[in-house]
């Protein structure tokens, strides 16, 4: 097999001109930043729940390029084309990477509470009256749905229209994106559920198969990808993540992020994210380690 790319988290390796494998290797990434330290075990966790989400959507007829595992931290997926000029996508085309990350809210919480607070997002577009005040934590009235992009360094907020300007989609086609994720995580919700967990949000990518059919790819409902919390803190007015976010809340309250998010604004160069401290990184690794079994129902 042939390395073809290295990823914040996965490397991807050429198969076949059919057929990719992804390595989930123990990186970690937080604001588009590889934190200089692993996670022990992250990648296998991250690889198995994703296979499990996977074979879970395609059981409710929704189309995937999942194929198997191929080691507790390898996946074999089908190969799609990845085109990076928006240019060449139009409604004709087939067989590529939507370039779009699509996400669904479900609370105000993360950057979805700061751009409220900035006032770059408002609260009537929550489906609150524009009297409202809105509460950090507290439910939306309907699922949030938005894009970024996806192959671009620092991934970027779309509206609707630039969203189908670059990426070939129709309107049609945006709206199958947004119902097939609010079908996904309709599912995730009621199966997380059980096990004493909410599903605050999470983020889906799409392809165009050969006849031009959605399909999900890449990974999703992991730690990385979605954000959980603990049911029954949460009935008590606490946040207990079950995710990826508890590392994005520790560079909060360090600061770190006040000052990147700063440098972006004003143009300047990134500060280095400096790596999490050995008790964090374990705590990190029981966290990816707990969820998966909580959420997959299998022993890691």
């Amino acid at each position: 097999m042939r390395l073809i790319k290295s990823g914040k988290v996965k490397e991807v390796y050429e198969v076949s001109d059919r057929e990719l494998e992804f390595v989930f290797s123990d990186r970690i990434s937080v604001f588009d930043k590889i934190i200089p330290c692993d996670i022990p075990n992250k990648g296998e966790t991250l690889a198995r729940t994703s296979a499990y989400w996977f074979e879970v959507v395609e059981e409710l007829g929704v189309r995937t390029h999942y194929l198997r595992l191929t080691a507790s931290n390898r996946m074999r997926v089908k190969r799609v084309r990845v085109i990076r000029d928006y240019k060449l996508l139009t409604p004709q085309t087939r067989d590529y990477l939507i370039p779009l990350e699509c996400i669904l809210r479900y609370f105000v919480y993360g950057s979805l509470w700061d751009r409220l607070q900035e006032g770059t997002v408002m609260v009537e577009q929550l489906g609150f009256p524009q009297s409202h005040t809105a509460r950090l934590g507290e439910p939306l009235r309907h699922p949030f749905f938005e894009v970024t992009t996806k192959l671009e360094k620092v991934d970027r907020h779309l509206n609707v229209d630039e969203a189908l300007k670059i990426s070939g989609v129709t309107c049609a086609e945006f709206k199958g994106l947004e119902d097939i994720a609010v079908r996904i995580d309709e599912e995730i919700a009621s199966r997380v559920a059980q096990g004493g967990l909410i599903h605050v949000d999470g983020k889906k990518e799409f392809a165009f198969d050969g006849d031009r059919a959605l399909m999900v790819i890449d990974a999703f409902g992991t730690a990385d990808e979605d954000r959980f919390w603990d049911a029954k803190e949460y009935a008590k007015g606490r946040y207990v993540e079950r995710s990826k976010e508890f590392v994005r809340q520790y560079y909060r309250q360090t600061g770190y992020h006040s000052e990147l998010m700063k440098a972006r604004r004003e143009g300047r160069e990134e500060p280095p994210i400096p790596a999490l401290p050995p008790s964090i990184i374990q705590e990190v690794s029981d966290i990816y380690i707990k969820l998966f079994e909580d959420l997959t129902g299998q022993s890691f």
